[in-house]
């Protein structure tokens, strides 16, 4: 069992599967990462590293790869977690908000007492493509009446420059391609 990795070990973890879920979408699958003893923990720690000073009050995992790392990285800053999911998937009341994906569209929803007034949230999701998916999590934090004062992935996708789309927001990422 390897006990240390950095970002270059965990980024040798990760598998690429060319034209997945659809002809010209390469999807890194973090898989192996989940697999190998002590790497999801160090993956979680790293992706947190940047956000200790930021009083962040609550963590929100967007479905479903930021369920994997969401409670770990609550736990690491002693904050609690809530999902962000795909529509239809949250009972009791939700707020929903549409975005496009690089193959398609979709829809994020969050129940209405998740967030509240003066949280300060940072997102969670395991890869930043084009950026819809961040965009839209952090619509549906911001009308939830929330800041949402960072997010975190474990893969950017730089030559997609999903960061453009997110502003101002602080990003970190692990690993990049």
């Amino acid at each position: 069992m390897k006990t240390e990795f950095d970002a270059e070990a965990l980024k040798s973890l990760v598998a690429h599967f060319p034209d997945f879920p659809h002809p010209g979408v390469s999807f890194c699958d973090i898989s192996p990462v989940l697999s190998e003893p002590g790497a999801l923990l160090a993956a979680a720690q790293a992706m947190t590293s940047t956000f200790h000073q930021l009083s962040i009050s609550k963590v929100a995992g967007i479905e479903s790869r930021g369920f994997l790392f969401g409670p770990s990285i609550a736990q690491i800053l002693g904050v609690g977690f809530c999902p962000i999911r795909k529509a239809g998937k949250l009972p009791g009341d939700t707020i929903g908000e549409s975005y496009g994906l690089e193959y398609g569209s979709d829809t994020l929803e969050i129940q209405v007492d998740a967030v509240v007034s003066g949280d300060r949230v940072l997102l969670v999701d395991d890869v930043l493509a084009t950026g819809g998916t961040l965009a839209a999590a952090t619509q549906l934090v911001q009308t939830a009446g929330a800041v949402v004062a960072g997010a975190t992935v474990l893969i950017e996708l730089d030559f997609l420059s999903g960061r453009d789309r997110l502003g101002a927001l602080p990003v970190a990422a692990v690993i990049h391609y």
